[in-house]
């Protein structure tokens, strides 16, 4: 069975799988989960390692009672532009590791995910957000502006405009709000949002893995392509995807109205 416990100091972060669905889960021991550099790292790090482990098909992204309440601004404060954009730049590595993870991911956030917290959250592939739940880039009252891809994922996910409004106002989102914007999936009582993203996941168990990461590079990749672009990816997914074992698996088993057994392969 895959654990790892990647250990910065005074905050950890956690991977452990069970069933077939990992969990990447930040736990700081601080009330607010605060985020220092070496975590955002270590996302990246789980992520590695979740997408090698056999024993994972789709993986859960978790803090627990507060999913994340931002960076570490204590880390920050006396930093220089050349060192602060040196520790970006390598939290910007850890987070896309995260997103190119070729398995389903899903947030599950409690409390607040708030300036790196809700930056992380928008790394996975789906939210599901806690009825009482906040989340929000508030960088712009401290005098700077989202730096692990708050400008750019957000304004994919939601539009530029309401994510505009978001950053310039730096102001906190509730789940109903988050939920009419999209910037979150799902919307149920905190004591359900946990369980509610490990069953999401569970249907991943046992399925096409291959069609799963195709799927995602598809996507993922034709967001920052012209549409003609973006097609011509689909087809080479697509086509590639019949050179595997799943495939005709897959097909086979339609036909002969059988359920299929994927091998991975």
């Amino acid at each position: 069975m895959t654990e790892a416990t990647f250990d910065t100091g005074s905050q950890l972060l956690r991977l452990s799988a069970a069933d077939g669905v990992g969990t990447i889960k930040v736990d700081t021991g601080k009330k607010m989960n605060p985020l220092n550099n070496e975590i955002q790292v270590a996302v990246g790090r789980a992520a590695d390692l979740a997408a090698e482990s056999a024993d994972i098909a789709a993986v859960v992204l978790t803090g627990g009672p507060v999913f994340a309440a931002g960076a570490d601004i204590k880390e920050m404060v006396d930093m220089d532009s050349a060192t602060i954009r040196a520790a970006i730049t390598a939290g910007h590595e850890g987070y896309n590791k995260l997103v190119d993870l070729p398995k389903p991911v899903v947030a599950a956030v409690n409390g607040y995910a708030l300036g790196g917290g809700l930056e992380l959250a928008l790394c996975a592939d789906i939210r599901i957000m806690a009825d009482d739940a906040k989340v929000g880039v508030p960088e712009v009252t401290l005098g700077v502006v989202p730096g692990l891809g708050g400008t750019q994922r957000l304004a994919r996910l939601i539009g530029p405009a309401k994510a505009k409004d978001m950053i310039f106002t730096g102001r906190m989102v509730g789940a109903e709000e988050a939920l009419a914007l999209g910037l979150v999936d799902q919307v149920l009582p905190a004591a359900e949002v946990e369980a509610a993203a490990y069953k999401w996941a569970s249907r991943f168990v046992g399925g096409a893995a291959l069609a799963y990461a195709a799927a995602k590079r598809a996507v993922n990749g034709g967001l920052d392509r012209s549409l003609a672009e973006g097609i011509a990816l689909e087809v080479a997914e697509f086509s590639g995807l019949f050179d595997t074992e799943d495939q005709k698996i897959g097909m086979r088993a339609f036909v002969a109205k059988e359920k299929p057994t994927f091998t991975g392969r």
